[in-house]
């Protein structure tokens, strides 16, 4: 499949199997976000992969869009060690984060597995919960399985805004 077309298949899917997710397909999607690009290459970012009952279950404590999944990634930044901008101290760990996490994005479509960035969590209450992700800003969780039989993607998605409302050439 074409990038740009995994791009267009690719959707945030609010209805997930619990089914377990095949390691070989789960080591396609970490590699996919190991090779991922980050500011100086300084890879500032760790993943957890929340696969236990315990896991799960805290993971249902801090957001309630876990959407039928069984498998969770949580991709966290270290600040202290990413790149920094020095015209103006912009930290650069989210946006390393955000790339890894549109790599693992685009890797769960490629297995032919389903997501959706879950931003609204309690960090606070997640590092707590999990002390070995403490020190770190935590960026995203990601319920992954296959998609439900009743899986659809939002009636918004492809509505997008023309070229010309969001490209300027100078």
């Amino acid at each position: 499949m074409s990038f740009l077309n995994l791009a267009r298949e690719r959707y945030s899917c609010r209805s997930l199997t619990p089914d377990a997710i095949d390691p070989s397909k789960l080591d396609a999607i970490l590699e996919a976000a190991r090779v991922a690009p980050t500011a100086v290459n300084k890879q500032p970012f760790h993943i957890w992969v929340v696969t236990s009952d315990e896991g799960v279950e805290r993971i249902g404590q801090v957001t309630k869009y876990t959407f039928g999944a069984r498998t969770f990634i949580v991709v966290g930044s270290k600040p202290d060690t990413a790149w920094v901008r020095k015209s103006d101290n912009a930290n650069f760990c989210d946006v390393d984060a955000s790339i890894v996490a549109t790599h693992i994005m685009l890797a769960v479509t490629d297995q032919g597995l389903a997501t959706t960035w879950v931003g609204l969590f309690d960090a606070p209450l997640m590092a707590q919960l999990f002390p070995q992700m403490q020190g770190y800003h935590l960026d995203a969780i990601f319920p992954i399985g296959a998609p439900a039989d009743d899986a659809e993607p939002s009636p918004r998605h492809t509505e997008r805004q023309p070229l010309e409302n969001i490209v300027s050439f100078i």
